[in-house]
């Protein structure tokens, strides 16, 4: 992983992005799909009031990327079940990344890239993040996962902004190291609170959706908490749940919410 992962060739990386932001608290996607920023003076911006973080595997993507990875080479009933505890809280979520990432070592970046632009994504996943958007949302996705997966269903969905992480290759072949911002259990929740500050975005206008153990960090800085098909530890934090696979129902609960604004 080099330093163009992380910043971007032209300021597209997610820490590029969040640098930008800190300067004029606004993200936006280009319609060219690269992420950017509003150069506007701050006493002519609009506010920003509301904020949608999503998990991404099991919750935007029906699957678990690194199971589809670990298919390929034939590991996937392993990978899948130390992914499992991880999500149920009974392992220390760093760790088992980097078990898992470890198993992968020997595949073919080619391989990596090609599952990864066509992993399925959740029922109903553009409708709500569609609906969002046009509810005043700014729609981000945090993934302890990794980036590979996140950037190809960020452009396919709209969505504002990804973060996730870094799977290591050399020569076209995966070491079996992985890098980023979203390695560890806490990581989430980190991340929500800088961008909470960096947009002007209280708990109270955050709304968030995930499925694992790895997503109570988050689901603490934010007043809607929705667990999604969720992990028994989740639901125990949740404001919500949803236990069919149809995302679209996110819109739902978010109708049901008294806009903070107004109060």
């Amino acid at each position: 992983m080099g330093r163009g992962d992380l910043y971007g060739d032209e300021g597209t990386g997610p820490l590029q992005i969040l640098a930008k932001a800190f300067e004029h608290r606004i993200l936006f996607h280009s319609p060219s799909g690269r992420f950017g920023y509003n150069s506007t003076k701050k006493s002519q911006r609009e506010p920003m009031h509301k904020l949608a973080v999503f998990d991404f595997d099991s919750t935007l993507m029906d699957g678990e990327t690194i199971d589809f990875l670990a298919a390929e080479l034939g590991l996937e009933e392993e990978v899948a079940a130390i992914t499992r505890q991880a999500m149920e809280g009974h392992l220390d979520f760093f760790k088992s990344l980097l078990a898992r990432v470890a198993l992968l070592e020997g595949l073919p970046d080619v391989r990596v890239q090609e599952i990864c632009e066509g992993l399925p994504l959740m029922p109903g996943a553009k409708e709500a993040v569609h609906g969002l958007k046009k509810r005043g949302y700014k729609v981000v996705c945090f993934s302890g996962g990794f980036r590979r997966a996140t950037r190809p269903a960020a452009e396919v969905l709209g969505l504002d902004a990804d973060f996730a992480n870094y799977l290591h290759e050399d020569e076209g072949i995966l070491t079996g190291k992985v890098g980023g911002e979203m390695m560890f259990g806490d990581s989430k929740g980190r991340m929500i609170v800088r961008l909470q500050q960096l947009l002007g975005v209280s708990p109270e206008e955050t709304l968030v959706v995930g499925d694992g153990a790895n997503d109570l960090s988050m689901f603490a800085h934010a007043a809607t908490r929705i667990a999604f098909c969720a992990k028994p530890v989740l639901k125990e934090a949740a404001t919500h749940t949803i236990e069919t696979k149809d995302l679209s129902r996110v819109l739902e609960i978010a109708d049901s919410l008294k806009d903070p604004a107004a109060s």
